[in-house]
């Protein structure tokens, strides 16, 4: 039998969540090898998103499984008051499967995705905004402009050739193209024949009005041009919570390799993929070399000679094949 009336049913109001959720999500199952510093990484993401987003956001972080270190971390931001929402999964759901739960959960009109290793500059989320609320019938806004596989924008360039002003040429810098590159693990003499091979995608334009959906960020008025890049990325972006609901659920039976599921629906859906203009996201990949300077010392060339010879060898074809299928067996082995 009940005892006394709850006290919540007096209460006469709740807490309204901000309009933009930021989601991130996060795995570090150990804290050496591979991991050695990515809670590190973590940290330093954290603190780059909050800084100066440009506007105000609750964020939530689906943890896929980490190790204690890393809950515990998690645990005591978000009982500090840094984190709105934090899901702690027992196991590890895979990307797919955590975007299931993420994009589906997120309280705010507006999702912006990031993964756990994004350095974020100011005014990243503003600018974002302002070409999601001003382009019509965006899929996905992605901080930072990259080369992006082709096939993943046809539906953007069609809309462009016929609404707006399409150019066609090498627009991002040589720095900003090699800086993101490097630190996926890419040397700098295999980018200078993909950045002589490829090319990139302006688009400009002038919008009637601003955009309907919303009125967030300071965005282009009637007559005013705003200037984007055709391509976006699964790794940060972000895009109405409604628009991505069409596209749940993903596959979830590996723990990685399907998020290119979304790039593929958005753009057959017709729907537009597009980057800002300036540099606002970067990849830290699992180190914070990038902080220290190391990825621009590697860019030109000054390792040391023993160094740079390591290097070359594990670069060798049928080295490099072993090495990742050890690697890849021993993270299948840790799965099972």
């Amino acid at each position: 039998m009940r005892k006394g009336q709850n006290p919540a049913k007096f209460v006469k109001d709740v807490a309204r969540p901000e309009q933009i959720t930021v989601a991130l999500l996060n795995y570090i199952p150990f804290l050496s090898g591979f991991y050695t510093e990515t809670l590190d990484v973590l940290k330093v993401s954290l603190e780059s998103m909050r800084k100066d987003a440009g506007l105000p956001f609750d964020l939530m972080i689906f943890d896929n499984g980490s190790c204690a270190e890393a809950r515990d971390f998690l645990i005591k931001e978000k009982e500090e008051g840094r984190i709105q929402y934090l899901i702690l999964a027992e196991k590890n759901m895979g990307k797919g499967g955590a975007w299931n739960v993420m994009l589906a959960g997120t309280p705010g009109e507006i999702v912006a995705y990031t993964d756990s290793d994004v350095l974020f500059s100011p005014h990243w989320l503003s600018r974002s905004v302002e070409i999601l609320e001003t382009f019509p019938n965006v899929g996905m806004v992605t901080a930072r402009p990259f080369r992006t596989p082709p096939e993943f924008i046809e539906s953007t360039l069609n809309w462009a050739r016929q609404n707006a002003t399409l150019e066609e040429g090498q627009f991002i810098p040589w720095e900003t193209f090699l800086e993101f590159n490097l630190s996926l693990g890419q040397t700098e003499e295999e980018n200078k024949k993909v950045y002589a091979e490829t090319k990139d995608w302006r688009i400009t334009f002038r919008p009637e009005r601003s955009g309907t959906q919303s009125t967030l960020a300071p965005h282009a008025s009637a007559g005013e041009d705003i200037v984007a890049y055709a391509g976006a990325s699964h790794w940060q972006f972000i895009a109405y919570k409604s628009t991505l609901q069409q596209f749940l659920p993903f596959d979830m039976d590996k723990p990685m390799g399907q998020v290119r599921q979304l790039d593929k629906r958005m753009n057959d859906a017709g729907l537009l993929r597009l980057m800002v203009s300036d540099p606002l996201a970067m990849n830290l990949s699992n180190t914070l070399g990038y902080l220290r300077g190391e990825l621009k010392d590697s860019g030109k060339g000054k390792r040391e000679k023993g160094e740079g010879l390591a290097r070359r060898v594990l670069e060798l074809g049928p080295i490099k094949r072993i090495l990742l299928a050890l690697y890849n067996k021993i993270f299948n082995w840790y799965y099972s």
